[in-house]
């Protein structure tokens, strides 16, 4: 997801790792390596971005926000500036990884030196998508930082770089908001209906929530939960409606089977719950929980999130969704135990 034109001074949940960052360049004690990591749609891509800039700007302003104005931002702003350099995902590889070539041709035919600014940044973005051998490659530039280069590293899945390179970085973890600063912040941005379901459904991730819960990806999810529904009702044939799933896409389709699973255990529990994803269904899935077993919940909830590995290997997803299309009406049948 591309995050929203937005200033990281307007983000309240980012003053806090704003402000350490440039107290720490104020001092120059600002790390080589960063790695920024959170959630999808917490502004963790904002807060590297603006920090290059705020690095690049030599006419920033006293809590560091880039002026906008000067040479330096005018080439940032073309995306020519040459003290940032950007290195992402091989876009001709199935698997979206960054490569050895990637690092390769950084770290042996790019100069580390700057040329204008008193730093060169930069930014390595999804890092979580290095293979091995660009990791390996990339740890000897962080062991040996030249000249006064910062080497940033982004992603949401930071436990999946090797130990070598999370050691050799600061680590910066964007958090997810409390409820109430994200709410407060969606409603000073959008008018948008229903912004406490489209906060959940986003996972608590406000800049998700504004951009992506659209209203017709919020009407999809509802045809998509009747039929879910249908299924358990047994008014829908699973195969069918593994059909539609797959039209909608299947890592949109795990993410709220994955959420509905999560709903259901927490009413077997309790009857009123502090929190579900899907409050505008609790009577639904209230309903639901009184006769389905949570081992069998519990164990189509693995299935569901182990699914996503399998997406990432290139399982045909709509196999996929099938599977757990007939698992969830067995469920309800009591037919299997899987």
């Amino acid at each position: 997801m591309t995050e929203p034109a937005i200033s990281v001074a307007a983000l309240p949940w980012l003053t806090g790792i704003w402000t350490g960052l440039q107290t720490a360049r104020a001092a120059e004690r600002l790390a080589h390596g960063l790695l920024i990591s959170g959630a999808r749609g917490v502004g963790k891509r904002l807060l590297a971005e603006q920090l290059a800039h705020s690095l690049l700007c030599p006419q920033r302003d006293r809590v560091g926000i880039p002026c906008g104005v000067c040479a330096d931002c005018h080439l940032l702003a073309a995306g020519t500036h040459p003290d940032l350099k950007r290195l992402g995902a091989d876009s001709t590889t199935k698997s979206n990884t960054i490569t050895i070539d990637t690092i390769r041709a950084f770290t042996e035919h790019e100069s580390l030196t700057p040329s204008r600014a008193p730093r060169k940044i930069v930014l390595i973005d999804p890092a979580d998508h290095l293979n091995t051998a660009a990791a390996n490659a990339l740890l000897k530039t962080l062991e040996e930082p030249a000249g006064r280069t910062i080497l940033c590293l982004i992603g949401e899945n930071s436990g999946q770089l090797p130990a070598t390179i999370r050691s050799r970085c600061q680590h910066i973890k964007v958090p997810i908001p409390a409820e109430s600063v994200a709410l407060a912040w969606l409603r000073s941005h959008t008018k948008q209906h229903d912004q406490t379901l489209r906060l959940r459904l986003a996972h608590g991730a406000p800049l998700r929530a504004l951009t992506e819960f659209t209203d017709e990806l919020l009407e999809q999810r509802r045809l998509r939960l009747l039929g879910f529904l249908a299924i358990a009702a047994k008014t829908r044939d699973p195969i069918a409606e593994a059909a539609t799933w797959n039209t909608q896409g299947a890592a949109q389709m795990l993410d709220w089977l994955a959420g509905w699973l999560c709903d259901l255990l927490r009413l077997m529990v309790v009857q009123n719950p502090p929190r579900l994803n899907n409050p505008d269904h609790l009577n639904d899935f209230a309903a639901l929980a009184r006769h389905i077993s949570p081992a069998a919940s519990h164990r189509l909830l693995r299935r569901i999130l182990e699914a996503n590995t399998q997406l990432e290997a290139n399982i045909n997803p709509l196999l996929i969704l099938e599977s757990l299309a007939i698992d969830w009406a067995q469920i309800n049948t009591g037919q299997r135990k899987f």
